[in-house]
């Protein structure tokens, strides 16, 4: 039986711990989301051009969410269950009737939900700077929640994984970040040579921006249900990875 009491202290131990840490956790990605808006939507956006009738200001805001979404979400997860490792307190959690399902399910959605907060607070910063209007929605919060719990989900494993502090930032700004910039964030990739955009749609983060910026203005540069599809096959081997790791007798301690 599920003990949905763990699962509630674990969330709301690391809820508390954002809310204790609200410049880093929130205004610092939020701040530097905005220098974004600034320079490539306010400075250069209004010399560009339309694309796909959208002003660039506007086409740009689904890639900067999804970035922010896709770091933060990585971030939360992987520190959350890492500084327990690091500090000696998971012993606490591995000696408490706690399971791994219980745990992943907490540590998971409290670092969904600062994902979520964080997106949604961007959505709203970018009102300030750019016009938007958003077509779909239920699909726009969707993409949103999906997103976050699946990397999320993919932070927790690369939490369980490391063992310093170097291991943690090393996919994040190593692999992640590239992959985003590259992904369409600032451009379409109908912009690109047509070789190019076969070598492109091999990065799967081009998939999770063209999906979001569909539920925004109804145009992606690959199908929605792809798109959809691609992010549902990324969640999947997220937790097929988390399975395998508990099911092989792995223990959550340095």
């Amino acid at each position: 039986m599920i003990n949905f009491y763990a699962i509630r202290a674990i969330y709301r131990f690391e809820m508390a711990r954002t809310f204790r840490t609200l410049t880093q956790s929130i205004a610092s990605p939020v701040l530097s989301t905005s220098l974004y808006f600034i320079v490539f939507g306010t400075a250069i956006g209004s010399r560009m051009g339309e694309i796909g009738g959208v002003s660039y200001g506007a086409f740009i805001i689904p890639g900067l969410i999804m970035m922010s979404l896709l770091n933060e979400s990585i971030s939360n997860a992987s520190f959350g269950i890492y500084l327990p490792k690091w500090t000696g307190t998971i012993y606490e959690l591995l000696s408490a009737p706690v399971s791994p399902v219980e745990a992943v399910v907490g540590y998971v959605g409290a670092a969904a939900t600062k994902s979520m907060m964080l997106g949604l607070l961007i959505l709203v910063t970018a009102r300030i700077f750019v016009p938007y209007h958003i077509e779909h929605p239920v699909w726009m919060v969707g993409f949103l929640v999906l997103t976050a719990v699946t990397f999320s989900l993919f932070g927790f494993i690369i939490g369980l994984w490391a063992d310093d502090f170097q291991k943690l930032q090393i996919i994040p700004l190593m692999v992640v970040t590239p992959l985003t910039f590259l992904g369409g964030a600032f451009y379409s990739i109908s912009m690109l040579p047509p070789i190019w955009q076969k070598i492109t749609l091999a990065n799967p983060v081009v998939y999770l921006i063209s999906g979001f910026r569909w539920s925004f203005y109804g145009q992606s540069d690959v199908n929605v249900v792809v798109s959809l599809g691609m992010t549902l096959a990324f969640l999947v081997v997220c937790l097929g990875i988390v399975t395998w790791i508990f099911r092989t007798g792995y223990k959550m301690k340095t």
